[in-house]
């Protein structure tokens, strides 16, 4: 039987939404998966301000939307078909005449499940991409919605929209709780500082803090150290170099779950002493 490029390697997984997935695309690859995803996705506790901030988009109150996750655009929809089915339509076909600029793919492919497209793609697909993508342009006397990246309130994008002239009016459509126990998220640390974790694949940023909020942090850097660290992308990447983690895994681009699993079987397969 033909051996597996990752077969013998056990690689841990912080992902919750897309867990089986990614689990699946490293286990067909012969993986051993550890599973501990660090945070759920939850809707936001009080539906009433995602409402109130969907009724003043439909109402051709925005002449820009900034989309920071896909997660963020599925939620307001679903929160809408829960409480008010009708403002769905106009909210739509609202979006479809507002400037859209989205940071990452991840919002572009909520979008174009919409049948709609990104105008303004942030490069690179971050905070700072956005902002660099808008500061050439006259944003005074705009109105930009601004979907946030869970509670998170953003302050740099919306201090620069503000200080550029624009009215600027922002959701939160959802929060992140911890899913697994801070008892499991110890035990993986310990196993990593221990070797027994070839990789740890982290696809967000509540992910890394929360794993930095569960130990001391030179004990969190420790496991890492001896484990590969990998990141979906510049966001994630970014969060990690914030806490001392200077060597990491990144896909040149396209940052999906596919990508990061070529990714990790390139630096981890047969071929990677070659």
């Amino acid at each position: 039987m033909e051996t597996q490029p990752l077969t013998g390697r056990t690689i841990a997984v912080p992902e919750t939404r897309e867990i089986e997935l990614f689990a699946a695309m490293l286990e067909r690859r012969g993986a051993t998966v550890v599973r501990c995803p660090m945070v759920a996705i939850r809707d936001a506790p009080d539906p009433a301000p995602v409402l109130d901030w969907s009724r003043t988009v439909a109402a051709g109150g925005v002449d820009d939307l900034v989309l920071l996750t896909g997660e963020g655009l599925r939620r307001i929809l679903s929160c809408i078909e829960s409480h008010e089915p009708s403002l769905r339509e106009p909210l739509v076909r609202v979006l479809g005449t507002v400037r859209k600029i989205t940071r990452g793919p991840k919002p572009a492919r909520a979008l174009r499940e919409l049948g709609l497209k990104t105008d303004i793609a942030a490069e690179p697909p971050t905070t700072e991409g956005v902002i660099a993508s808008l500061r050439g342009m006259d944003l005074k006397g705009r109105r930009i919605g601004v979907q946030l990246y869970g509670t998170e309130p953003n302050r740099p994008l919306i201090d620069f929209l503000q200080g550029a002239g624009a009215t600027v009016s922002s959701v939160a459509p959802y929060v992140y709780a911890d899913a697994a126990d801070d008892q499991a998220v110890a035990a993986l640390l310990e196993r990593m500082k221990a070797g027994g974790i070839d990789a740890i694949a982290f696809t967000s940023t509540p992910q890394v803090e929360r794993l930095f909020a569960t130990a001391p942090i030179e004990e969190v850097r420790r496991a890492l150290a001896s484990t590969l660290v990998a990141a979906v992308g510049p966001v994630v990447g970014e969060t990690l170099h914030k806490h001392g983690v200077r060597s990491l895994l990144m896909p040149e681009e396209s940052f999906f779950l596919k990508p990061l699993t070529s990714t990790i079987e390139a630096a981890l397969g047969p071929t990677a002493a070659l």
